[in-house]
């Protein structure tokens, strides 16, 4: 098992953790949102925090996932921030949601840098990706600028259109975007035969298709994986998993993947995590990924 962790950012860092929040700087703002796994004391005093966030995460109390943004003067409600290293240069739109998210999950840089390495180390001319609940496409962004042709999946069309303005805002072009139920679109490219040599899949606890489907994780990951399994090219590949639900483990990760893809070359597999500025880990999901190259 292993920790992973993100090691080029320049406009993102972790200042201070705990008592169930993050204070997190995302290019020239700096936000303080609900973290539920920082169980731990705050290093920084609360009024450090209340004066160096320019935006603050309140929770609605009838509501538990949901809530409003106080912001201080100026600072606005979507801004820009970049990621570079290496071969990509990524330029991706932050934007305050009522579900405390900004659009953008740092630690996943580390799963774009090994995209960059893997998808340029296979044999192929043009290879192929999917990206399964893809949200807002950083790494299919990635996987364009890496030479892959990239077919994007999410089932929120406001989603997809802001994976869109990423994709042009850095400076990559011609990305396959399905506002569809990712489960359903797996089935129906396995029905028609179909090879991939990258599945990016990065499901969420609970979510709904375009049509109200419903997508429970601990329910249906592994009929997922089991299409996946069929639909990715079985010499030239790479495969990444993420979890982020609180009840999944990287020994339940592993035990899927095994029984899905046998023993696959090159496995990773472990927690994903930010540091603080006191070298606290925050703990923000596993992941499985392996690669023919």
């Amino acid at each position: 098992m292993q920790l992973l962790t993100p090691l080029h950012w320049q406009d993102y860092e972790l200042i201070d953790s705990g008592n169930f929040e993050k204070l997190e700087r995302f290019g020239d703002y700096i936000l303080a949102r609900p973290e539920p796994q920082a169980i731990w004391d705050k290093s920084l005093p609360d009024v450090d925090w209340k004066r160096k966030a320019h935006a603050t995460f309140m929770r609605d109390r009838q509501a538990t996932e949901r809530g409003e943004w106080q912001l201080t003067k100026g600072m606005p409600e979507k801004w820009w921030i970049s990621y570079r290293h290496a071969g990509l240069s990524l330029r991706l739109k932050c934007s305050l949601t009522a579900f405390k998210h900004v659009g953008i999950f740092p630690e996943q840089a580390a799963n774009w840098d090994y995209l960059d390495v893997k998808l340029r180390a296979l044999p192929v001319e043009k290879p192929t990706v999917l990206n399964l609940f893809a949200y807002t496409g950083a790494a299919s962004v990635a996987a364009k600028q890496a030479g892959a042709e990239v077919t994007h999946v999410d089932s929120i069309k406001p989603v997809v259109t802001w994976a869109r303005e990423n994709m042009e805002a850095s400076n990559a072009d011609n990305i396959r975007w399905m506002v569809e139920d990712a489960f359903k679109f797996v089935q129906r490219e396995v029905r028609r035969g179909k090879k991939y040599n990258c599945i990016i899949l990065d499901p969420p606890a609970y979510g709904r298709g375009p049509a109200g489907e419903k997508w429970i994780l601990e329910e249906q990951l592994n009929d997922l994986l089991k299409s996946c399994a069929e639909l990715l090219d079985p010499v030239h590949h790479v495969f990444i998993l993420n979890l982020y639900s609180l009840g999944f483990s990287a020994l339940m990760a592993e035990n899927l993947i095994m029984d899905r893809f046998g023993k696959p070359a090159n496995p990773e597999c472990g927690e994903l995590y930010l540091a603080d500025q006191k070298h606290r880990k925050l703990p923000l999901g596993i992941f499985y990924r392996f690669a023919g190259v």
